[in-house]
Parts: structure tokens; sequence; C-alpha cells
């Protein structure tokens, strides 16, 4: 039997899978509703590419529900273990493409309205991702977890697969490098010192 509506949007991912496994497809619904937009997000942001991150994003949530009754509770977080499977999947595609030089790559279109708010983000967007682009994987992915997806270090460590120290210092050398890829740039990209 399904659990009513509202007490499935307060369950806990774990309980949401738990429930997934015993047939429950509304807390299927909900816990894509909830973990899907943000590994599509990181996705994004490692690829790259949104047909990518939704490719990605599908086979990571595919994967997810593959082990949804053989799920061991207590050994790790659903949302820990899908960044993980999403972090791979992202490694894989990464090492499949061919080097490609950053002239050759087009600047992504701005579909927004002509406002000049939305154009300085758009155009502060493009400068970040051009930016994590061109730091190394492992940076990248240690940085987009830790300030644009808001995972702790703890969890960073679990998707990643390392000890806590290697992500601060991940962190740390990736927030350095971003600073320095994007230095000089304050008016450019609209930001006053005031």
């Amino acid at each position: 039997m399904d659990m009513p509506y509202d007490a499935l949007n307060d369950a806990s991912d774990e309980a949401l899978l738990v429930l997934y496994a015993n047939g429950d497809k509304a807390a299927a619904r909900i816990l894509t509703l909830r973990l899907a937009p943000r590994v599509l997000s990181f996705a994004a942001r490692m690829l790259g590419d949104g047909a990518e991150a939704e490719d990605v994003t599908q086979e990571a949530m595919l994967r997810l529900w593959r082990i949804a009754p053989d799920w061991r509770q207590g050994e790790a977080q659903v949302s820990t273990w899908l960044y993980r499977v999403a972090s791979n999947l992202c490694t894989d595609r990464l090492r499949r493409r061919r080097p490609v030089a950053l002239d050759a790559v087009a600047e992504p279109e701005d579909e927004a309205p002509g406002a000049l708010q939305s154009l300085e983000e758009a155009d502060r967007a493009a400068a970040l991702d051009a930016a994590l682009a061109r730091l190394p994987e492992r940076q990248r992915q240690a940085v987009v977890l830790r300030h644009l997806e808001g995972l702790s270090n703890p969890e960073i460590a679990g998707v990643m697969g390392i000890g806590l120290e290697a992500v601060e210092s991940l962190t740390a050398r990736g927030k350095r490098a971003l600073v320095a890829n994007l230095r000089g740039r304050r008016d450019e990209l609209g930001y006053d010192d005031g």
C-alpha cells in the first residue's frame, strides 16, 4: 500500500528508496523530483553539455532504481551514492572525448530576454563555466560538489572516494585556480568594488 503523499514528502531519501523497492511508485516520483535536478546541475557543470548531462542523470537514476531492492540501509546516503555514480559517468564521458581547443567551443546561447541583468548573469555564468572547464578534472569535481551543489566535505569524500584532507586540498587549489582564471575580469563581468 502506498503512503500518503504528504508523509512521503517528509520521508528521508533512504526511506523513499526502500518504499520504492517495496512497490511504492509515489516514493520514486518524490525521490526523482528531489534528486534528479541536483544531479543534472552537477553533470552539466562537469560536462558543459546539457544533453550529455541529461543522459548522465537518466542513467544515474536508472542505476538507483536497479539497486533499490538490494540497498543496504545505513551504509551510505542515497544522495552521496547517486553523486558518485553521476561522477563516474561524467568521468567516463570526459575520458572518451577528444581534446578540443577552447577557441573551437561555441559560446552558449543566451535564451533570456535582453535585459542588462540577464546578460551580466549569463556572462558571469559563462565565465565561471569556462574557468571551471580549465581546472583539472578532480579539482573541478570537488569545487562543483562543494560550492555549487553545497555538499559537505565528508559527503564529497564519499562521492569521490578520497579522504577529507584530499577534498580540502582539491577545493582549495580549485578555488585559487578559479580566482586566478577570473582575475582582472571584475569590470567586464559587471562587478563593482563598492
